[in-house]
């Protein structure tokens, strides 16, 4: 080779582009800040219960709140103010609020991210299905999926707890078939998106089968906007448990879960307790946490998802 075509050569090269970067998301404070809470609950789901002052089932002794050198030997133990004997005072019953919320963190949200994962898991994969197969599979999914999701969620809740009873497992499955409906329909306009595309033909013409296309094609396209809708169903649910528990339908006693602890806890408002504010706050620090990060990640007060990522 002389030295002229190795000179071409070096200089074909030199006009590559350069490989891009990795790419990861850049965050706000504010979704910062959302981050730093949500770690904080995540915390107290794994922890919670072993830093807990109290059993979430305790009644407190009544010898714990005599004041000394007080005549009174047989003080209330309910809707107590908070103190060093109860951090955040007692509920209805003279049990604990803190050791009730640490508690409480592990059942609503251990029970809404199992729910979010099962909802998922179903809508993605029928939802996926749909778009690909096409044809009667995609029509008999899709008038299912509609008749099932033109039932309002709190009414079909409330019907079938009532008569079957509220077990975590029923909440469970309940939950993620009502939201699943949700996510079908989402997996199933984006993967009728990528599907139409022309790497997804490039690749039918090299002869590449179709599990290679779902798997190398079309889950890597719909990955981000499912993952920025599951944050958003992830607290849909936790709203939705919430719901059922203050109507008394949702986690049963003696557990706690934030949504009973508002509706156990309401008498007290009168009498100026803070029972039911706490459980109130934990819930919306949680879903305001949880908004703030799909917020920053869809981008939506900085432009498009691509301009928001290097």
């Amino acid at each position: 080779m002389s030295e002229n075509d190795s000179d071409v050569t070096i200089m074909q090269f030199e006009e590559l582009p350069d490989a891009p970067p990795k790419r990861r998301l850049k965050f706000s404070w504010t979704g910062k800040l959302g981050i730093a809470v949500v770690v904080f609950w995540s915390t107290m789901v794994l922890f919670g219960p072993y830093i807990a002052p109290y059993h979430e089932a305790d009644i407190l002794d009544e010898a714990l709140f005599i004041v000394p050198g007080s005549d009174e030997l047989y003080p209330e133990t309910d809707f107590q103010p908070p103190s060093k004997v109860v951090f955040l005072g007692s509920d209805y019953l003279g049990r604990d609020t803190l050791s009730r919320i640490l508690f409480g963190a592990r059942t609503t949200i251990g029970i809404s991210l199992v729910a979010t994962l099962l909802a998922y898991l179903m809508g993605v994969t029928l939802g996926i299905a749909a778009a690909v197969g096409g044809g009667w599979l995609d029509t008999g999914l899709s008038r299912f999926n509609d008749a099932f999701l033109s039932i309002p969620h709190i009414m079909l809740g409330l019907v079938v707890i009532a008569a079957i009873g509220s077990t975590i497992p029923l909440l469970i499955i309940l939950t993620g078939f009502i939201y699943g409906t949700s996510v079908f329909r989402i997996a199933r306009a984006l993967g009728q998106d990528v599907m139409v595309s022309d790497f997804v033909e490039a690749a039918k013409v090299r002869g590449e089968g179709l599990w290679w296309i779902i798997t190398r094609e079309i889950l890597p396209n719909v990955a981000m906007p499912l993952a920025t809708d599951f944050g958003l169903r992830f607290v849909y649910i936790i709203l939705f448990i919430s719901s059922l528990s203050f109507l008394g339908l949702g986690v049963q006693p003696p557990m706690s879960d934030w949504g009973s602890m508002v509706k156990e806890n309401l008498a007290g408002l009168p009498y100026g307790s803070i029972a039911p504010l706490v459980p109130a706050l934990a819930i919306a620090t949680l879903t305001i946490a949880i908004n703030m990060i799909v917020d920053d990640v869809s981008a939506h007060s900085g432009g498009k998802l691509a301009k928001r990522m290097i």
